[in-house]
């Protein structure tokens, strides 16, 4: 007998192909559960329902994407504001790509942010703690004067929100966003930076 833990993943791989050769909304569960040689009642047993598995593999791409940007927070010989610059660089790079790849990835994500908004939440916290992170750093640093970096991580997400998941906001190539990300960073590092790192930055 398979471990139940297998048969989740092989219901998962079989998703992710038939949702990125059909696309979400044209896919029956009846149709997954033939992929995977089981009956749709047998394989409710393990997901409630299409909408779950499509979390589920939601959930795989999430933790991929903040496994880098945990890099990038946590690179050595960078100062804060280069690694802010970075992280929020590497966050327009990552969804831009994935987004970019298929339209059937954005129909899926579309989807699920509609449909499972405490997902979106969740991942917009995680994503608030680890620029929290970077900004209580350079607090530590001196390089920034931030009172509250909760808040302040959190005013940072809602300003660069456009960036996150650019096509479910704008019809812009990556270049374009690419040059509006980096003004709007230039804005937010003028707001935290302590004097002399703003002077320093521009000698």
């Amino acid at each position: 007998m398979k471990c139940p833990d297998t048969v989740r993943q092989n219901i998962i791989k079989a998703a992710k192909e038939r949702f990125l050769h059909y696309g979400y909304g044209k896919t029956t569960i009846a149709e997954l559960a033939r992929d995977c040689n089981m009956s749709p009642g047998n394989l409710y047993r393990y997901f409630q329902g299409k909408l779950d598995i499509a979390e589920e593999i939601a959930k795989e791409s999430s933790e991929e994407t903040l496994d880098a940007l945990r890099k990038v927070v946590r690179e050595a010989g960078k100062t804060a504001s280069e690694k802010l610059r970075a992280y929020l660089e590497t966050a327009l790079k990552t969804s831009y790509d994935m987004l970019e790849e298929d339209p059937r990835v954005f129909e899926m994500a579309t989807t699920i942010s509609q449909e499972r908004p405490s997902f979106a939440n969740e991942q917009l916290a995680k994503d608030r703690a680890l620029m929290a992170e970077i900004l209580s750093a350079g607090n530590a640093s001196g390089e920034f004067n931030i009172t509250d970096v909760v808040e302040a991580a959190e005013m940072i997400q809602c300003a660069t929100m456009k960036f996150r998941y650019p096509q479910l906001w704008s019809q812009l190539p990556y270049d374009e966003l690419l040059r509006e990300l980096k003004g709007v960073t230039d804005l937010i590092l003028r707001g935290v930076q302590c004097p002399h790192s703003r002077m320093s930055e521009t000698a």
